[in-house]
């Protein structure tokens, strides 16, 4: 069940993994960093006169964001596509492309901005890469969802300008679809579709109202948790060649210490956060946090919370970021304490419990309970599945399923070995975090 590729599966003729690496867009990080946009794509080789596509969607273009990233594109030509849609399906990435096409043809745009959440830039994450290799976004993805056909080129540059603080896509070398006809989650995976740079503009976060705040925030926080607590890359079994070495590929020193520092910005901001929105500091460090939260998780590997939200969130189209709030307690803070208690102890201190006189078990316990304390200070979370979407006892087993049945690329990242059977009981156990 996923565990083909760790080092404790029964029957494998691989050696255990010696090598890591890190690898991520450029990175621009500060208040007023979109006013130097244009000196980014100029970096990036972008001449005068280009024709570019800002990807971003109505809700943006309306606060005048989009218009705020035009400006600093003045030596450019620039078209805008408003189209993305929350937690966007293949068909909505189809739409982007034929926009794409009937503009611009085949080759499509000189390059790429992606302006919004995480559905804006996936969508321009995955429509640069299919334009540029050719073909529909099926044909990227895995079999047997898709056709699993290789990614061998980036395309024109991509620059990506999150106005959340949670969903990583502006580092992330993987995009997030529904495939509607078969009720999954899907992702295009490899280094070729991540951007080439980030820019990260804490004033482009103010706007963002204190539910949607709340949301990402535990999307982030889910990555440094999930990200602190997965195998150890040198636990996993070592790739046949570097080219085939899985983007998640296990936590390192390296990512630890983003884990560490993600959990310290996001815990102790997020409230200042979701209840003042124009604390301009607060949402500083929280899109700081968010950005070191998905260099560790999206480099060292979400795990089980993440593999059962997608089946939640592909058939009850729930908001991703909340969908990991109620599962967290559940799956990262309780079923997988046990695979290293010493470490979710120390994840227990990151979140400012005394640990004092507790022994392994008692302190993981009291980390869930920090955990659904801070969601509830904030006032806009649900209290489970229940409240998230209706979701009650008839519909675990088919979420257990499609769990266990299409999430095996994050499965083998969870540090505890899982069956269907676990994670129906975990789903159940998340029902209701409280009362």
């Amino acid at each position: 069940m996923g565990y083909e590729r760790s080092v404790s599966a029964p029957d494998h003729t691989q050696t255990p993994e010696t090598v890591w690496e890190l690898e991520m867009p450029r990175i621009r990080f500060g208040r007023d960093a979109v006013e130097e946009l244009d000196f980014q794509f100029a970096d990036l080789g972008v001449e005068p006169g280009a024709h570019g596509l800002l990807v971003t969607d109505e809700t943006l273009v309306s606060l005048g964001h989009a218009d705020r990233v035009r400006e600093q594109l003045d030596a450019y030509e620039v078209d805008v596509y408003d189209g993305s849609a929350r937690e966007p399906s293949t068909e909505d990435v189809d739409e982007c492309l034929s926009f794409i096409r009937d503009e611009r043809g085949e080759a499509g745009y000189d390059f790429y901005v992606g302006l919004g959440g995480g559905s804006c830039m996936d969508t321009a994450k995955a429509a640069r890469t299919v334009i540029a290799n050719g073909g529909e976004v099926l044909d990227y993805i895995a079999e047997p969802t898709g056709s699993g056909e290789s990614i061998t080129e980036s395309g024109p540059p991509l620059v990506l300008m999150p106005t959340t603080a949670g969903t990583g896509a502006e580092i992330s070398p993987v995009a997030i679809f529904s495939v509607e006809e078969k009720e999954v989650k899907e992702g295009i995976s490899s280094d070729h579709i991540r951007a080439d740079a980030a820019v990260l503009d804490p004033t482009l976060t103010t706007t963002l109202p204190p539910e949607q705040t709340a949301k990402t925030a535990m999307d982030a926080l889910g990555h440094a948790i999930e990200g602190y607590t997965t195998h150890s890359y040198d636990s996993l079994l070592r790739a046949e060649d570097p080219t085939s070495r899985p983007v998640y590929a296990g936590r390192t020193p390296v990512t630890e210490m983003f884990s560490e520092k993600a959990i310290e910005l996001l815990s102790s901001n997020v409230r200042r956060a979701v209840h003042n929105g124009d604390d301009l500091e607060a949402r500083e460090n929280m899109l700081q946090g968010a950005l070191m939260g998905a260099i560790s998780g999206l480099t060292a590997g979400a795990s089980l919370c993440h593999a059962m939200a997608y089946p939640v969130g592909n058939r009850y189209h729930t908001y991703h970021g909340e969908t990991i709030a109620v599962l967290t307690p559940a799956s990262t803070l309780d079923y997988n304490a046990a695979s290293d208690p010493e470490r979710f102890v120390e994840l227990a201190r990151m979140f400012g419990v005394d640990t004092t006189g507790l022994n392994t078990r008692e302190a993981a316990d009291r980390l869930k309970g920090e955990y659904v304390r801070l969601q509830r200070d904030l006032n806009v979370l649900p209290s489970g599945l229940a409240e998230l979407a209706g979701i009650d006892e008839s519909d675990l087993d088919w979420l257990a399923t499609q769990t266990v049945e299409t999430q095996q690329r994050l499965l083998r990242c969870n540090p505890r070995p899982v069956e269907k059977e676990d994670v129906e009981a975990i789903f159940r156990d998340a029902l209701y975090n409280w009362e």
